[in-house]
């Protein structure tokens, strides 16, 4: 299988990020970053990583599994909630922010998101992947459940009254909201646009589907209107340089 947009976007920024601090390990801050999923992969590139996740059960996992990994000596586990960030963060000490799958579910996003924009260093770049609202509703309205749909579309929050998440996103709304923090988004794209959507029987009686799927994904994740309906929105906005 081919990476996907969202890690080839973010292996793109640490590059960057390496030939900007001439070599030396990018500073990751991975807020809400549960088990490990991302820390550790990032860890055993060569990043510096902090996780700041308020579960003590998902950070004795990122425990196990960065000791697994061995990578424990890269990885720094801070136990705290998004909205202590900027108590357990010094401002400006960190080269990428990974906020994924977190603004659906925080108390106060625009309280989240200014923080992250405070824990990068000017130059620095946040990267954020949120659920999609237009999808939600297309993939409940495709399935027949139409009430769903019809309530999603009326819900300001885009949710549902059963959810556990408290919001989903639309391109302009997550837009809004990380320039409102004083971020310029670079790059918009779709995470998931068709994947969800290929029947499973075609990619198991195909063994080169899903390569072809997977190529095909690359080549639409940045083509709207594709991305503004696909399962997840993944922006990476950046600090502007010029800032103190």
């Amino acid at each position: 299988m081919r990476p996907d947009a969202v890690r080839l976007a973010l292996d793109a920024e640490l590059a960057a990020v390496r030939r900007r601090r001439a070599g030396e390990p990018p500073r990751v801050l991975d807020v809400g970053g549960g088990s490990g999923v991302l820390a550790v992969p990032f860890a055993a590139a060569g990043c510096a990583v902090t996780v700041v996740e308020p579960n003590p059960n998902a950070l004795a996992t990122l425990s196990r599994r960065a000791a697994d990994a061995g990578v424990s000596d890269r990885i720094t586990a801070v136990q705290a909630d998004s909205d202590a960030l900027g108590d357990v963060v010094p401002a400006g000490s960190v080269d990428l922010v990974l906020a994924h799958g977190l603004l659906e579910v925080v108390d106060d996003p625009k309280h989240t998101v200014a923080a992250m924009a405070e824990a990068v260093a000017p130059g620095g770049a946040v990267s954020v992947v949120v659920a999609n609202r237009m999808w939600a509703l297309l993939h409940r309205a495709i399935a027949g459940r139409l009430d769903e749909a019809a309530m999603l579309a009326e819900d300001p929050a885009g949710r549902l009254p059963t959810e556990t998440l408290q919001r989903r996103y639309d391109t302009d709304g997550l837009l809004a909201l990380l320039t409102d923090a004083g971020l310029v988004a670079e790059l918009v794209q779709g995470h998931g646009v068709l994947s969800e959507l290929v029947p499973g029987s075609v990619l198991r009686q195909d063994s080169s589907a899903q390569d072809a799927l997977a190529a095909l994904e690359l080549r639409l994740a940045p083509m709207p209107p594709l991305r503004d309906i696909a399962a997840r929105l993944h922006v990476v906005a950046r600090r502007p340089p010029g800032e103190s």
